[in-house]
């Protein structure tokens, strides 16, 4: 069985990176992409995946407060937030809005598909090697 994947990112080359790494793995299907967190929230609620992985910074409702109301709406994903800031402020928006993993957009191919497993199967994770 494939672990279910949402893609959101307001980069459309971003999305496209992350898809093609993560569908090069037999175990993860992507079953959608949205560019915002509006798009998120609508997408998740339609195809029910089982992580979420989520940009910070987006136009119209950014990602944090995305996955605050993806996950107050009931949603069973786990959401992977993916950032390019190494903050701690952007760690504990993160967190406190409810998300189950952080991953930098600087982390490598096998990364991002350890985190996806990770998340996939109840687990937390925060990035191993922060830059």
């Amino acid at each position: 069985m494939s672990l279910r994947v949402l893609l959101v990112d307001d980069q459309p080359l971003i999305r496209v990176g992350f898809s093609a790494i993560l569908t090069s793995q037999e175990d993860i299907e992507v079953v959608g992409q949205a560019g915002d967190g509006h798009e998120a929230l609508d997408l998740a609620a339609a195809l029910d995946p089982d992580v979420v992985c989520m940009d910070v910074q987006m136009p119209r409702l950014d990602g944090i407060e995305a996955t605050r109301r993806l996950l107050a709406a009931g949603s069973r994903a786990a959401v992977l937030v993916l950032t390019t800031f190494d903050t701690d402020e952007a760690l504990f928006a993160a967190l406190s809005a409810g998300a189950s993993g952080f991953l930098l957009k600087s982390a490598g191919p096998e990364e991002l598909i350890q985190a996806v497993r990770v998340l996939g199967r109840g687990d937390a994770l925060l990035d191993p090697h922060p830059d």
